[in-house]
């Protein structure tokens, strides 16, 4: 079972340098992770590395070991080897078995495009056998105490509109997690309240946005764990084409939206800093209150870490469950986590009315061996 229940937090982030605000404010800890499926192994070990120095987060999404170990599909006999061959039948036995205690063929879907399934069966696979592995592994009524707080995005199917279902305003259930990895039309929409959702990666596959947005704003060191390459080659066969376009689609335009994000912190500081230069009768008035409330002092650390590629890496790779897929993105990620936390730049100086920082691990840009 994930360990989320203690909130133990190092020295250094937990404050402000002096000569900022109060250096006894503690800064939240908020994991991001990104939709990716298999390569979700990458944020496993980024929580391993904050949990063995001692950070245990304020707010999460996120999956335990247990979960990971049940998800490993077995090395085929002989193929070990040989990466391409290996690669090439974990992927068609995926396709055409499926996940045990993750997801399973819906046989009526051979049937043709055209058949009606049901709304709330209206996909290739069946995630029936997720339901009971979640059961199983997450503890919902640790979650209902919001230690750490829990928030999964989905997409309403009928507006299309990103809707954040988060435990510090209702209880979060199977329901609620099943429909946060509804990714069609591999799986069904599920049913929330009487309206069906999908996954919310369709809409936004990195919901910073919540984290942004939230009331209070407080302090806060994020780390934004993403798997999808905003950055890459250009594609020479169809095979490169659909890699590259998976990359681009699910990458979210992740550095556009922080840059807007840092224009719209800045300028919530430059308020506040004006609304200091007025005299106390201007700054007292009505009207002068009313516009102050746009200002806001947080300050927010972003840290992103980003999955690298693997030898012979392709589109398929968020279907990649093997033993050594999985091992090799759990460890990139347990490394690239504690080279950050060793760096800790969040703790260096900035200038005062940055309201949003981003911290960008370097790496080789070669790809990891695979």
């Amino acid at each position: 079972m994930l360990d989320v229940s203690k909130s133990r937090h190092i020295a250094d982030a937990q404050e402000r340098p002096a000569s900022e605000a109060n250096p006894a404010r503690r800064l939240q800890i908020v994991l991001v992770f990104q939709g990716g499926g298999a390569l979700g192994a990458y944020q496993a070990g980024v929580y391993q590395a904050l949990h063995e120095t001692g950070i245990e987060p304020d707010w999460i999404i996120g999956t335990s070991k247990e979960f990971w170990r049940r998800m490993e599909r077995k090395e085929f006999w002989g193929l070990v080897n040989w990466p391409g061959l290996a690669d090439t039948a974990s992927y068609w036995s995926t396709l055409l078995a499926g996940i045990p205690g993750f997801f399973k063929p819906n046989p009526l879907a051979l049937l043709g495009a055209h058949y009606p399934l049901g709304r709330d069966s209206a996909g290739f696979y069946s995630t029936a056998p997720l339901a009971k592995t979640l059961t199983e592994l997450v503890d919902f009524a640790l979650i209902a105490r919001c230690t750490p707080r829990l928030t999964v995005g989905a997409a309403h199917v009928r507006t299309s509109e990103m809707r954040y279902f988060d435990s510090r305003e209702a209880a979060i259930t199977v329901e609620h997690v099943m429909a946060s990895g509804a990714l069609p039309p591999a799986f069904p929409a599920v049913r929330i309240d009487g309206e069906l959702y999908w996954d919310g990666g369709i809409l936004s596959n990195t919901p910073t946005e919540a984290i942004f947005d939230d009331d209070p704003r407080r302090d806060s060191l994020i780390f934004a764990v993403h798997m999808w390459n905003p950055m890459g080659p250009e594609p020479e066969s169809i095979w490169e084409v659909l890699h590259r376009q998976k990359d681009i689609q699910y990458s979210s335009r992740v550095a556009s939206h922080i840059a807007r994000q840092r224009q719209v912190h800045k300028l919530r500081h430059v308020v506040s800093e004006l609304i200091k230069l007025m005299p106390d009768d201007v700054r007292n008035r009505a009207v002068v209150k009313d516009l102050a409330q746009y200002g806001c002092l947080t300050r927010m650390h972003v840290v992103q870490l980003l999955a690298p590629r693997l030898d012979n890496e392709n589109h398929t790779k968020d279907i990649d469950f093997s033993p050594t897929g999985i091992s090799l993105r759990w460890e990139a990620g347990y490394g690239d986590t504690r080279r950050a936390l060793q760096r800790a730049p969040w703790n260096d100086a900035c200038d005062p009315l940055e309201g949003v920082i981003l911290h960008q691990l370097e790496r080789d840009l070669a790809p990891a061996a695979g």
